[in-house]
């Protein structure tokens, strides 16, 4: 698992990164489905509690916090052996577009290299063509594909795939 300790949360301008826990998941959940509605293409809504639950067994949230204790951001993130990867990128729409995802993204890195991880993954939908574009100005590149398998039907008989997209972590 990736974890921070009280001497790793940090604070982000007016934004506090912490690590998540099981009683931040309602709030997870809020900012997921509403960061993710713009994904029209499936049916419902993006996750639910105890997806969220299920992925800390795994692995690790990063959440951000405005001085009022709401929740802004999060990100998942899962140590895999050498190799970190995140995922589940969300940010409240009131709070996108000033940066937030890029430190969000950078606080799942700095937790791998932590904990010993040599290189970062995502793995991206082919139906968001905008997110590869994101990521390369990270520093990921295409890497690969993998089957999607969604947790909810997808509209219209549209087709999806994953892009795997990695990254050399220093």
């Amino acid at each position: 698992m990736c974890s921070l300790n009280s001497a790793t949360n940090q604070q982000v301008g007016s934004f506090r990164i912490r690590q998540a826990t099981a009683a931040d998941a309602p709030a997870i959940v809020a900012v997921v489905n509403a960061a993710f509605v713009i994904e029209t293409f499936l049916e419902g809504d993006r996750t639910d509690q105890f997806q969220i639950l299920e992925m800390m067994r795994k692995g690790n949230f990063l959440i951000a916090e405005d001085s009022s204790g709401r929740l802004a951001a999060s990100v998942y993130v899962e140590l895999r052996g050498e190799t970190g990867y995140f995922g589940m990128l969300a940010v409240n729409p009131s709070c996108q577009r000033c940066g937030l995802g890029r430190t969000m993204v950078k606080a799942a890195e700095e937790c791998s290299i932590r904990n010993g991880c040599k290189s970062m993954d995502i793995t991206v939908l082919s139906l968001r063509p905008e997110l590869p574009v994101f990521y390369r100005k990270l520093g990921y590149l295409e890497s690969g594909t993998e089957e999607f398998h969604p947790s909810r039907p997808l509209k219209g008989g549209a087709q999806c795939h994953c892009i795997v997209m990695s990254k050399a972590l220093t």
